[in-house]
């Protein structure tokens, strides 16, 4: 049990750890490192998927209205998990059944990770990349004929998410003894918690608040299950950090960080949930509610907060007095904003 082969900084210089960027600091894992000399070593790892893992994106958690199907009532996928409403069959392009994916992920490989390191006297530099996987369960009930568009959705293909992240620490005593510059940044697709996107926030929900009680809530999830075909579709995240250790003497000094990131949903994936939702009420008087994005075409649908592409952008600085070896007295303070990339945001209480 120790910390992610996968980290790099890992907010080495924060309180808070604020920043955007990835920081596991006990997982579960199995790894061998080989040392190949002149400063360079490399690491091969298998690692605990459960620590990295965000919700697969459920329309709704409580889909009570779904369950006057009797076959999906008593298939006890709506009681304590997240099923997923997809549509299986048609009448031309009229929806006439449907059913539900268990969304809940299961432990079946653990996730991959290499690294190549480099340690020298001016610091160090390392590449990393981890592979992950996402899947999810069966389609509950009512597969369609097969013929024309009655369709028969195939149980849910497995997605592979994966990360790259690269960073480098430099060394500068010519400022001060002790200071050291800290670069790094990552890109993940389907792997979210692989570049630290949500770091400070948290992801093991499906939308959270970076402040209890703001109103902007996003939305941190590895994948979409598309409506219509009941595949997964990969989200994307990149982020960027620099972090500054200076000692103003032996006993004083400060951190000044920062990063940005940004999280992008597949194509499509906003829209389609926004279809499935007008389908799913207009279909017998089903009332499909909880985290819907709304109807296209309306105002709500536009300042919907589900499925929003976001950015965030952090930084800040700390002061920190060591009067004894081993002890830290210090204060820390950072800025946040976060937003959407296109768009607005609405107070739902005005």
């Amino acid at each position: 049990r120790a910390a992610s082969f996968f980290d790099f900084y890992a907010h080495d210089f924060e309180f808070a750890g604020a920043t955007a960027g990835s920081d596991m600091a006990s997982t579960n894992l199995a790894a061998y490192t080989a040392t190949l000399g002149n400063g360079f070593s490399a690491t091969i790892s298998m690692e605990d998927p459960a620590y990295r893992r965000t919700p697969i994106f459920s329309p709704s958690i409580n889909i009570a209205g779904v369950a006057t199907n009797s076959a999906l009532a008593n298939s006890g996928l709506l009681l304590g998990s997240s099923p997923v409403p997809v549509f299986i069959g048609y009448t031309g392009a009229v929806p006439t059944r449907y059913s539900t994916i268990d969304a809940i992920e299961r432990s079946r490989m653990p996730d991959f990770v290499g690294a190549v390191r480099y340690d020298a006297a001016w610091g160090s530099a390392q590449l990393s990349a981890a592979v992950h996987e996402l899947n999810v369960g069966n389609v509950a009930a009512g597969a369609g004929t097969g013929a024309g568009t009655n369709v028969s959705i195939a149980h849910t293909n497995n997605a592979y998410g994966y990360a790259v992240q690269g960073g480098v620490k430099v060394n500068l005593p010519f400022i001060a003894p002790g200071d050291t510059l800290y670069l790094q940044g990552a890109y993940g697709n389907g792997a979210q918690l692989y570049t630290g996107y949500s770091a400070y926030t948290g992801s093991f929900t499906q939308s959270t608040t970076t402040i209890q009680g703001q109103k902007f809530a996003q939305f941190f999830s590895d994948a979409t299950i598309n409506p219509f075909t009941g595949q997964l579709s990969t989200s994307e995240t990149f982020t960027a950090v620099a972090s500054l250790l200076h000692y103003w003497s032996p006993e004083w000094r400060s951190a000044f960080f920062g990063s940005y990131g940004e999280q992008s949903f597949s194509a499509g994936a906003r829209a389609g949930q926004g279809n499935a939702y007008t389908l799913y009420n207009n279909l017998n008087g089903t009332n499909f509610g909880g985290n819907s994005v709304g109807t296209p075409g309306t105002r709500f649908y536009n300042l919907s907060q589900a499925l929003r592409d976001t950015y965030q952008f952090v930084a800040g600085a700390s002061l920190i007095w060591s009067p004894v070896k081993d002890l830290d007295i210090g204060v820390e303070g950072f800025y946040t904003q976060i937003g959407v990339k296109n768009g607005r945001v609405i107070d739902q209480d005005k």
